[in-house]
């Protein structure tokens, strides 16, 4: 008998997506509860966005204050997961564990500057 990938790959409809959004929200716990990094752009991020709400821009200038910041997140996110596949693999010093880690880092680095660098020319040119 072959195996699925996943016991819930089967779902369909609405179970699918109920059970989807589950995984996303127990992602944002695990994310929020052990990650600082992601705990402290989330913070920036609640100052952030309601302050772009309030400055005068355009409609656009407004979507691309948040997405910049909504960006940060997302990526914070992902170097995560890959922190965590790769200390699930192993725990001991590798090239490739330090490779995979500091690529996911520099992601976030690129995606800080990108929202620096979008806030400084929403707001200032």
């Amino acid at each position: 008998m072959i195996q699925k990938e996943s016991p819930y790959k089967g779902e369909r409809g609405v179970k699918r997506i109920w059970n989807a959004l589950g995984y996303s929200l127990t992602g944002f716990a695990d994310a929020y509860r052990h990650e600082s990094a992601f705990r402290q752009e989330v913070a920036l991020s609640g100052v952030l966005v309601p302050l772009s709400l309030i400055l005068p821009v355009s409609g656009e200038g407004h979507a691309l204050l948040i997405g910049s910041v909504l960006l940060v997140l997302l990526v914070e996110l992902l170097n995560s997961a890959v922190e965590a596949a790769v200390d699930r693999i192993s725990l001991e010093n590798h090239l490739l564990a330090k490779r995979a880690k500091d690529i996911g880092s520099a992601a976030v680095l690129v995606s800080l500057m990108n929202a620096a660098l979008v806030w400084g020319l929403v707001l200032f040119f």
